[in-house]
């Protein structure tokens, strides 16, 4: 209703013109506090924090890590506003079988995350906190000077009340469902002319090659990338399809909203909303536990993703002193494990997979799966006895530098499936 509308205004105010920090100092002291602010209210309205006491931010320190199962496990007792886990799932559930999203348990959204990790998680959304996603979502995104006159196209997997939110005469928002058939969802986005595109990179590649197959006529301002990971094969060709200089992304996931990418191009993590531990890997790569000190419904509280993020030094021009990171790679558990020659299992990120692929002429869209010990699946929209060839031998090159013995590869055909996440990289082993 229209508090809610006045809430998205002010929270957009706040995350566009009032919230910036100069200093990398001025961020951290701010996140502080309110992390201390949100463990005060937690412990008044949480059951699970009734019992602890944070005095300091060290104490917050020592905190144990949360992740999905946890949070699963100990649903009633972390949430503040006494909902049941049961009901609220089978509120959720009711709502994904029926396409029907206005379920609220006592005026809370309840969503259910599909998870690339396949486990399914439950999460709680007050109107308040969706009111400031929507507020910060625009606030990141709405370009510069033109504020108002927007047709936003969100294309998402599963609507939830979050995504309704933002509808009025001055920006008009249309959700297009990906379950349905991908030709109708098209042929009323060309009706619709949107002026911002929201959608996962599935469904972005899916749109620009309708353009470049010159069945689609829409020119969107600005194109954001959301739920999966954006590799920079896939941005280049979207780039040159839309005829953007930029895609932005939004690194949002049920967790909150954690990044996006500023007007330079650069990808910062979204410090003013949540505070990020890092768990290295590596020199650059790490993965992220997060503190939301935004979120009251729900506590997020020290919670461990499994994505691995790579980060990149230096200050960006836009004079946020928020943390770059150059991208998300993927998930810690598609890291890809190979017999070693000089130890026994050596470990190989996403990325270099992803790279024995794309280096390949002609390869649009790809897909590899490691389905063995000692054997991947590569899955190719349409190859070539060349293209596989070339596979081979970056594999194999590959296998030389690092040291692992090199896996048995097989190709098949790539087909988009709309129904989960997509992930061009993925670990699948049966124990």
């Amino acid at each position: 209703g229209m508090r809610e509308r006045l809430a998205v205004v002010w929270y957009f105010i706040r995350a566009r013109y009032l919230q910036h920090f100069r200093t990398r100092k001025a961020l951290r002291s701010y996140q502080k506090q309110r992390v201390l602010r949100q463990l005060a209210y937690l412990k008044k309205h949480s059951p699970y924090f009734k019992g602890i006491s944070v005095h300091s931010f060290e104490d917050f320190r020592k905190l144990p890590l949360m992740n999905k199962e946890f949070m699963m496990e100990h649903f009633n007792a972390l949430n503040s506003v006494g909902i049941d886990r049961d009901e609220a799932l089978s509120l959720a559930i009711d709502g994904e079988k029926q396409r029907e999203f206005s379920g609220k348990l006592r005026g809370i959204s309840v969503g259910l995350s599909s998870g690339t990790s396949g486990a399914r998680g439950l999460f709680l959304v007050s109107d308040r906190e969706r009111a400031l996603w929507a507020g910060t979502v625009l606030a990141k995104f709405l370009p510069k000077g033109k504020l108002f006159g927007h047709r936003i196209a969100f294309f998402l997997r599963a609507d939830n009340n979050l995504y309704e939110t933002i509808d009025s005469k001055l920006i008009r928002f249309r959700y297009f469902d990906l379950l349905r058939d991908m030709g109708e969802n098209l042929s009323e986005l060309a009706a619709y002319r949107p002026s911002l595109l929201v959608a996962p990179p599935s469904a972005l590649l899916c749109i620009a090659r309708a353009i470049e197959r010159g069945e689609l006529n829409i020119r969107p301002e600005k194109v954001i990338s959301v739920a999966e990971v954006l590799r920079a094969e896939d941005a280049a060709y979207l780039k040159a399809q839309f005829g953007l200089q930029v895609i932005h992304q939004a690194y949002q996931c049920t967790e909150g909203f954690l990044g996006y990418v500023c007007e330079c191009g650069n990808f910062h993590l979204n410090e003013e909303l949540v505070l990020i531990e890092r768990e290295y890997l590596d020199e650059t790569r790490f993965v992220p536990i997060v503190t939301d000190f935004t979120r009251q419904s729900q506590p997020i509280v020290r919670y461990r993703l499994n994505d691995i993020l790579v980060e990149k030094r230096g200050h960006c021009p836009c004079g946020n002193p928020a943390t770059l990171i150059r991208y998300i790679e993927g998930r810690e558990d598609d890291i890809f494990y190979f017999a070693g020659i000089r130890q026994k299992e050596v470990a190989v990120f996403p990325d270099f997979i992803s790279r024995c692929v794309i280096y390949a002429e002609g390869v649009k869209n790809y897909k590899v799966v490691q389905d063995g010990r000692a054997h991947v699946t590569v899955f190719l929209e349409r190859e070539s006895s060349d293209t596989a060839a070339q596979i081979r031998r970056e594999f194999a090159r590959l296998a030389e530098k690092m040291k692992f013995h090199c896996p048995e590869l097989a190709f098949a055909p790539y087909v988009p499936d709309f129904q989960r996440k997509m992930k061009r990289v993925e670990r699948k082993i049966g124990s």
